[in-house]
């Protein structure tokens, strides 16, 4: 056989050994086609036709391997990550030089033993200034649009990509985008914007993308700021080809012949700004005050006797803990029943309610009811997780069959473009099936399912994990969207159907995400995802922080010191527990590990163990006795932010946009409106240089005042934060700090 997907998986950072490379050819750029075959086939040609003139090209085989982006890392992701050919076939390719705009290309291939594939045809596209409308609104101070520099990606059919230019002045800083990795000021960078699943190591790549961004002028001008409305993919060259332009490319529907692309433009301070993309975007929600209180979590906690060990591990080290996140709780076929529960399969996929189980007393989870009671006497909040995937080959005739075959009979899921089911091509339970939230008949039956563990078990809220993986422009959804469209939104949706489902049970919604889009701000609250326990990704988390905050995602946090692979060191774990203790959400969280030993947990007292320094368990009680006599600042502040539009934890630029030295000091960062936090985020520091911006400024360990803006060096030995409290807010906040 002789495969060939011109689109391939629709990965948007890796090529497929038998697809088109690009999958829509551009004018001026090279194009390859490649196929896979069965392992003896030993010559492939390509029977070509340019513009009707025929060509025949042999292929040569190749590595996929050394042909494709970097993708997942190590771990559990990294087999499905790099695989894609099969086993026993061969990859192939042949590179055709450029064409120009509006060349038809038309070919098939054939293998010497005479098996051959169907003719694929496209037309290479090219850019122009004409195709479709640019509609730009925005006050008399914002900025225009370049003239003369507004294009169009046009093929055989409407455009499929528009390109247009913003001035960009020189030494303007530029925050946004939605939640980034690799820095707080992305000038002189080129990104994109399209929700995806990178296992960590994220670089450029984001579970949470918006098409928005702040510009901060450097001369003290007016601000300025963007939002594309769009759900589609968008990219950015801002500064990186040419300092004085921020160039913008929006995906389109190639089906609409002239279409209209909307422009937001905002002027002001950048607190100003995220107001006015908010307004338009989504308020923030405010989420209860519980979740403020610390978070601990372990994913090898697929016990109700672990979890009990661990929570009263927590107690007994009097450290406190306000909410449980159940990872290993289901049977990962129907993520509705407990593990090892009994119960009648309900063979038309219809909701079970608690008495429909019986739970072995000698089994995983013997009393689920008596469990979380326990954790509400204890005054524990507790969180299921959950994934929007069904797997597609549930053993025998269990209830995820049953589910798996009501979702497909039903059309409950997301659709191919050909109209059959769509089978997840991500990494993570690859070929499952997704539900589709633009149903709401779908969204009602996926949710009925799961009123139970709320109304009857009394669950506090959802861990709504793997929003990611729609991919590919062509799927379809019930409200008449395609993927291209829809895909991003996909996330939010999916938190949004959760929410109203706690709602509907009267109970304050509380979601826990790592993937959203434009309205991920309506859907609180948000973690960073995946991430290696280095100094490296500590300091991707807090950048992460930073921007999701600048693009409006205010409750947010991240598995302290890392979660996956080797545990952290002692000393890192007790820079990231400091930090952690002043952000929105502090919490740990650990990878599944088979359950090998030495444990790999994140709780102070394992690392304290393992690294044999008993430091980590005093110093990370006293920061989470401290994080609770917060928890009334944070819930405060956290309305605060609500109200004002301004993020909780908050880049400096927000306050002081016009003070250039807050740039060389991107990790710090301010805790609503009274509290600056400077993280120790390199190893061996002993001294930090703080920047204290503009105003009056109270040491929140020792008292002493100082006057800002200045900069300050402060001994950091372990266990310590450098801290500062405005000085109007002192009186209240100074004695919060003090030990115990």
């Amino acid at each position: 056989m002789i495969r060939h997907r011109p689109l391939g998986r629709a990965n948007p950072y890796r090529t497929d050994p038998d697809q088109r490379v690009p999958a829509r050819p551009v004018a001026g750029e090279p194009i390859e086609l490649r196929v896979t075959t069965d392992a003896g086939v030993e010559r492939v040609i390509a029977d070509l036709e340019v513009d009707g003139r025929p060509e025949r090209l042999a292929l040569t085989p190749f590595n996929p391997a050394d042909a494709q982006g970097s993708g997942a890392t190590d771990g559990h992701l990294a087999a499905a990550a790099t695989g894609g050919i099969g086993r026993g076939r061969r990859a192939w390719r042949v590179q055709l030089d450029p064409y120009p705009a509006s060349t038809r290309l038309r070919y098939r291939f054939e293998a010497d033993d005479r098996r051959r594939t169907r003719r694929f045809e496209v037309t290479v596209a090219g850019w122009w200034t004409s195709g479709g409308h640019l509609v730009a609104e925005g006050p008399p101070d914002a900025p225009r649009l370049l003239p003369n520099e507004v294009q169009w990606l046009r093929a055989d059919a409407g455009p499929i990509r528009a390109r247009f230019a913003l001035p960009l002045k020189a030494g303007a800083h530029v925050v946004g985008f939605g939640e980034r990795f690799d820095r707080l000021d992305q000038r002189g960078e080129r990104l994109d914007a399209v929700v995806f699943d990178q296992y960590k190591s994220q670089g450029k790549r984001t579970y949470l993308p918006i098409p928005f961004a702040i510009v901060v002028p450097a001369d003290g001008s007016t601000g300025w700021g963007f939002h594309v409305r769009t759900a589609r993919r968008t990219w950015y060259d801002i500064g990186a080809s040419d300092p004085e332009r921020l160039v913008v490319e929006v995906a389109l529907d190639p089906d609409e012949p002239e279409p209209t692309i909307e422009l937001a433009l905002y002027a002001g301070s950048p607190s100003e700004i995220l107001a006015a993309f908010l307004a338009e975007a989504g308020l923030p929600a405010v989420p209860p005050d519980w979740i403020y209180r610390p978070w601990m979590s372990g994913n090898e906690w697929n016990t109700q006797a672990r979890i009990r060990t661990e929570v009263e591990r927590t107690i007994a080290e009097e450290i406190p803990a306000g909410v449980v996140v159940i990872e290993a709780w289901s049977d990962e076929t129907t993520i509705v029943a407990f593990r090892d529960a009994h119960y009648e399969v309900h063979p038309d996929g219809a909701p079970h309610r608690l008495a429909d189980f019986s739970f072995p007393p000698d089994g995983a989870w013997p009393d689920p009811k008596g469990l979380v009671d326990w954790l509400h006497s204890e005054d524990i909040r507790v969180l299921l997780w959950q994934v929007p995937l069904l797997k597609a080959r549930p053993a025998g005739s269990s209830q995820g069959r049953a589910d798996r075959d009501t979702l497909v009979a039903r059309e409950f899921g997301v659709l191919e473009g050909n109209g059959r089911p769509y089978h997840n091509r991500g990494y993570w339970f690859p070929g499952g099936l997704m539900p589709d939230w633009t149903n709401p008949e779908a969204k009602a039956w996926w949710l009925a399912k799961r009123r139970y563990l709320v109304e009857e078990l009394g669950i506090d809220g959802f861990k709504t994990d793997g929003g990611e993986h729609a991919w590919g422009d062509e799927l379809r959804y019930a409200d008449g969207t395609r993927g291209s469209e829809t895909n991003n939104h996909y996330p939010v949706l999916y938190a949004a159907a959760y929410q109203e489902l706690m709602a509907s049970c009267d109970r304050e919604p509380v979601t826990f995400s790592r993937a959203g889009f434009t309205g991920a701000a309506t859907v609180p609250c948000h973690w960073a995802g995946d991430e290696d326990s280095t100094w490296e990704a500590f300091r991707a988390s807090i950048t992460a922080g930073l921007t999701a905050g600048a693009s409006g995602v205010f409750f947010w946090g991240w598995d302290l010191a890392g979660f996956s692979g080797e545990i952290p060191s002692a000393e890192l774990y007790v820079r990231s527990t400091a930090m952690a203790a002043f952000c929105p959400i502090m919490q740990y969280h650990s990878e599944f590990n088979h359950h090998r030993r030495p444990s790999r947990d994140r709780t102070p007292w394992n690392i304290a163990e393992r690294t044999g320094d008993p430091q980590v368990l005093a110093v990370y009680r006293r920061f989470a006795r401290l994080r609770e006599r917060l928890v009334p600042y944070l819930a405060d502040q956290g309305r605060r932010s609500a109200e004002t539009r301004r993020p909780l934890m908050r880049a400096l630029c927000f306050d002081w946009p016009d003070d250039p030295v807050i740039w060389d000091h991107p990790f710090e960062y301010l805790l609503g409106d009274d509290l600056l936090v400077a993280p120790v985020t390199e190893p061996g520091t002993t001294s930090l240089e703080v920047y204290l911006p503009a105003g009056r400024w109270i040491d929140a360990w020792t008292g002493a005042a100082s006057t800002g803006p200045r900069l300050l060096c402060c001994d950091v030995p372990l266990g310590s934060i450098p801290v500062f409290i405005r000085e109007g807010a002192a009186r209240s906040l100074v004695p919060l700090f003090a030990e115990e």
